[in-house]
């Protein structure tokens, strides 16, 4: 029963990443066989950090993506969270609206939020009533403005995937504990803030590593849009670009791979020692 998933993660992630790791040493195009590997040590890091002009605004962009997560995604997630679970008049319905976006694959959200960017007839251009000739705003074409639409698109997808998180959360909070703070005259913002929201600190920590998670693997949306370039570099969209471009350069994608391993596996490691050492206290 162990074996088949253990062979599976053996073969289609562990292998792999091994093998990223050990080309980010190496200078490849990927044609022709083994031999024509050649070993140079650090110098595809060295470029990446000091030639290699799109690296440093694709770590912007993937800052700019967590802080955005961090600071409207979230809160937004958590404030719908604790509307719907006062059971509202239609709160399911409500809980499924806002968590369909979550079960859309990546390409179908891209495809819908084009239409809503699209300057011609675009939703959004015709209700800002921008869509006569010349006057249309490039939503996904001007790179002023792409991230920041994108990042819209990808909060209304994590927006849902949070609420659902809190949501659990706070059906998981003990009612006596809200209960006993109004009996001491707290508000229903103090009763969340000073008890509820402390209460969730694991359903807290599994958000806050999910988050960075999701922003650094943020991929789809911004290839989709425009192949990751145009204002919208993101690590993950540099790697294919390299790898599967038009100049393949399989050593030196490996290495910005091997960067965007190295920053995910950080929140990971933090959340399993935390983890660990609750279980251990």
């Amino acid at each position: 029963m162990v074996a088949i998933p253990t062979t599976l993660v053996a073969v289609l992630i562990l292998l792999p990443t091994l093998a990223s790791v050990v080309l980010s040493f190496t200078s490849w195009n990927g044609i022709g066989g083994f031999d024509k590997i050649e070993f140079i040590g650090l110098k595809n890091y060295s470029d990446l950090i000091n030639i290699y002009k799109p690296f440093w605004p694709a770590v912007s962009h993937n800052v700019i993506w967590l802080g955005f997560f961090l600071l409207i995604a979230t809160p937004l997630g958590m404030f719908l969270a604790v509307l719907l679970d006062k059971n509202i008049r239609g709160t399911r319905f409500y809980q499924g609206a806002l968590y369909m976006p979550v079960v859309l694959s990546l390409a179908i959200v891209g495809f819908i939020w084009q239409l809503i960017y699209a300057p011609e007839q675009g939703l959004l251009n015709n209700l800002l009533d921008r869509t006569a000739q010349g006057n249309q705003i490039s939503w996904l074409g001007d790179p002023k403005l792409n991230l920041w639409a994108i990042l819209v698109a990808a909060s209304w997808r994590q927006v849902g995937y949070v609420m659902i998180l809190y949501l659990a959360g706070l059906k998981s909070v003990d009612s006596s504990l809200r209960e006993a703070a109004s009996i001491d005259g707290a508000s229903e913002s103090q009763a969340f803030f000073r008890v509820v929201f402390p209460v969730m600190r694991p359903i807290n920590l599994v958000i806050l590593v999910i988050t960075v998670i999701e922003s650094l693997r943020a991929f789809d949306l911004a290839f989709i849009t425009n192949k990751g370039l145009n204002g919208l570099e993101l690590l993950s969209t540099l790697v294919t670009n390299n790898i599967i471009g038009e100049t393949s350069r399989i050593g030196f994608g490996s290495a910005i791979a091997v960067v965007l391993l190295l920053v995910s596996v950080g929140p990971i490691i933090f959340y399993l020692f935390r983890a660990m050492r609750e279980d251990n206290a």
